[in-house]
């Protein structure tokens, strides 16, 4: 039963993405006259179509616990599986993620990314990766944007914790924001690049912020911590 849900949920996860891929280029056209804010519409209304089969068609429901942040903020969230970059798009008012330039060369997708002001760092740039990173999330920050940076890099298997980058420490002591850790167990059920869905409760823990003064050492140290012992029960 589980397969034949999962291959429900697929289809309509791809086939929700490519329609609202095909669909972009007026929006993107749209969103360059007048700003990034028609591209951020466009991009909740996509992954809230997305995330509306989950439930339904691969039994996957989800439970979000703490204050969802509406002003400039600055997420550390733990990645496990492609639901988290769903549902910040839809919870958060102004989202910006942090993400790999790579991206950015994604037909139709790529360009969306771009019109809507996600900030997009070239791993392979070493220091020059640094500073667009500090100079676009200083921006995002003085906007009033919640930025969404995820340490680890890449999305783990739930229980796993990979290294984290040191990004989010410079991020935080240049925008002065505090850092909010967020953690979850989404790989459970919704795996990393796993085609099979296993029915089960979405746990996403908002904890409270470190403060952005926190040494940085002492800093990635707690990430860490939080990101190996997950929600709470």
């Amino acid at each position: 039963m589980s397969l034949v849900r999962s291959v429900a949920f697929n289809a309509w996860f791809f086939g929700v993405t490519v329609l609202f891929c095909l669909g972009s280029i007026p929006v993107r056209l749209r969103a360059r006259q007048v700003g990034r804010h028609v591209a951020i519409a466009y991009a909740k209304v996509w992954a809230r179509t997305v995330l509306a089969g989950l439930r339904p068609l691969a039994g996957i429901g989800w439970r979000v616990e703490g204050p969802i942040p509406t002003g400039p903020a600055l997420l550390a969230a733990q990645h496990q599986s492609a639901f988290e970059t769903l549902l910040w798009t839809v919870l958060l008012p102004d989202f910006a993620f942090v993400l790999k330039r790579e991206l950015l060369r994604i037909p139709l997708f790529g360009p969306m990314l771009e019109v809507a002001g996600m900030i997009a760092v070239d791993r392979a740039a070493g220091a020059a990766a640094l500073r667009g990173l500090l100079r676009e999330g200083t921006a995002a920050a003085e906007a009033g944007r919640q930025i969404v940076i995820f340490p680890q890099g890449t999305r783990t298997a739930s229980g796993t914790v990979a290294a984290l980058h040191p990004g989010i420490a410079a991020l935080a002591q240049r925008t002065g924001l505090d850092v909010i850790p967020v953690v979850t167990d989404s790989g459970r059920f919704w795996g990393r690049r796993a085609f099979r869905k296993r029915p089960g409760t979405i746990r996403v823990n908002i904890l409270p912020p470190l403060p952005a003064g926190v040494p940085r050492k002492a800093l990635m140290q707690c990430l860490s911590d939080l990101f190996a012992a997950g929600p709470p029960c």
